[in-house]
């Protein structure tokens, strides 16, 4: 099996149950809106749903057409994924894990949306000033995570060819 392959596969079976697990453990401990301090102030473990995208984004549409649209957006961007995954060579692992770690927080993302309508939520961190970082979950912390594996490449790899 070929690195990327065995990276694919291994990042999938562990971010994806991880991320499901997990919204579904908060789903069965915690009432929606209830949080538990971790570090009181600053980092919370929540019951948050979020019906829209990103930071909440177009989460006032209604319930049907919004569903579909961001279940239409979610499987195109499963569908670029795989094909930029399908390109990359055998052994390029740093990329491979980048876009494994994208697909995957996207696949446990589209899941929520198909099944209970919305994301669930439930990592909550306060900023300074009484400010609050969107609720967040495993699988946007695997997207975050991907986003900046391939960026870091990205920009290795250029500074590698300037300096060449």
């Amino acid at each position: 099996m070929a690195p990327k392959l065995r990276i694919l596969v291994s990042v999938v079976l562990v971010a994806l149950p991880l991320d499901q697990a997990s919204k579904i453990f908060i789903e069965w401990r915690l009432a929606y809106g209830e949080r538990i301090p971790i570090l009181d102030g600053l980092f919370y473990v929540t019951h948050a749903r979020n019906p829209g995208a990103a930071f909440g984004l177009f989460g006032g549409l209604a319930a049907d057409g919004r569903v579909a649209a961001f279940a239409i957006v979610s499987l195109v961007a499963i569908t670029a994924i795989a094909a930029f995954y399908h390109r990359l060579a055998p052994g390029d692992r740093v990329q491979s894990l980048g876009l494994s770690l994208v697909l995957a927080g996207a696949a446990g993302n589209f899941i929520d949306r198909v099944w209970r309508g919305e994301v669930v939520d439930f990592l909550h961190i306060r900023l300074w000033g009484g400010y609050a970082w969107p609720d967040f979950n495993v699988a946007d912390v695997c997207i975050i995570l991907g986003v900046g594996a391939l960026m870091t490449d990205l920009l290795s790899r250029e500074a590698m060819s300037r300096a060449a």
